[in-house]
């Protein structure tokens, strides 16, 4: 195959899948402006009028705002937990050798292969037992435990890429392996500590079974939580259920499209070492 005609369907390809991403987003969009009448007659048209009161009759709530605050809370404290726990076992399966270190690593990377609702049920025992339903924590650090295996195997590729040379410089100058993880290893993995990072905030921002399993005091839900309790709250007012999963998909897109060039400059640079 010709190198133009190859290109010709790369773009067709990327046309595809884009117009399969985008129409259903335009859809919930215009479909916000819309009232019931409007989407059960021209469901793909323009809204004939604009119906701004489902925006912000939303934005104007106060339940949004706390479900928007706790879902901000779960995730900056479940980043800084993962990353954080996941930072330092990955310096040590990078930069120390010892026996059984890699069947030790080897234990972590399975739990990639370990899916959360299996472990729901136990989980939710576990947690009841210890005082932590209706707790933030409760969600917090089972996020973090089970966002250590991926964090840990992306933090320690990228600490190995850090020459040797380095740390025995540092050793000279009389720096401790714990001095030359804080002030050296850290600030150079910074790349790779973003995209880790970006990772566990959008993975708990979407979890929505276990703040469902935790939670059942309203004033914790999050917004995946909330948005499917006010879908069924207004089952019948579909445009209104629109307007809502809009907005809650907006904080999540401005902060993916904020740090959109860390994510990928970092995996890029996990890939290349």
């Amino acid at each position: 195959m010709t190198t133009p005609a190859r290109r010709l369907i790369l773009h067709l390809v990327s046309i595809v899948i884009g117009a399969l991403i985008v129409v259903p987003v335009l859809f919930g969009v215009l479909g916000g402006f819309k009232d019931n009448g409007q989407l059960a007659e021209n469901p793909l048209g323009l809204p004939d009028p604009w119906v701004v009161g489902n925006y912000t009759g939303i934005l104007a709530s106060g339940v949004f705002w706390r479900q928007l605050a706790n879902s901000t809370l779960i995730a900056v404290a479940t980043a800084l937990a993962v990353v954080g726990a996941s930072a330092m076992a990955a310096f040590v399966f990078a930069r120390f050798a010892f026996r059984g270190r890699e069947a030790l690593f080897t234990l972590f990377a399975a739990g990639l292969m370990f899916p959360f609702a299996v472990a729901i049920l136990p989980l939710f025992i576990l947690l009841r037992s210890m005082g932590l339903l209706d707790n933030p924590l409760g969600v917090i650090l089972p996020q973090a435990a089970f966002g250590l295996p991926v964090t840990i195997i992306i933090l320690r590729q990228f600490f190995r890429t850090i020459p040797a040379e380095v740390e025995e410089a540092a050793t000279l100058d009389g720096c401790s392996p714990a001095g030359f993880f804080w002030r050296i290893l850290l600030p150079m993995a910074r790349p790779a500590l973003a995209t880790v990072s970006v990772l566990a905030v959008v993975a708990s921002w979407n979890n929505f079974m276990l703040p469902l399993v935790v939670f059942t005091d309203q004033n914790w839900w999050t917004l995946p939580v909330g948005v499917q309790a006010f879908q069924g709250q207004y089952s019948d007012d579909t445009a209104r259920v629109l307007a809502y999963v809009v907005i809650s998909m907006i904080p999540a897109l401005g902060f993916y499209a904020v740090a959109e060039r860390q994510l990928v400059g970092g995996l890029a640079g996990g890939v290349k070492g």
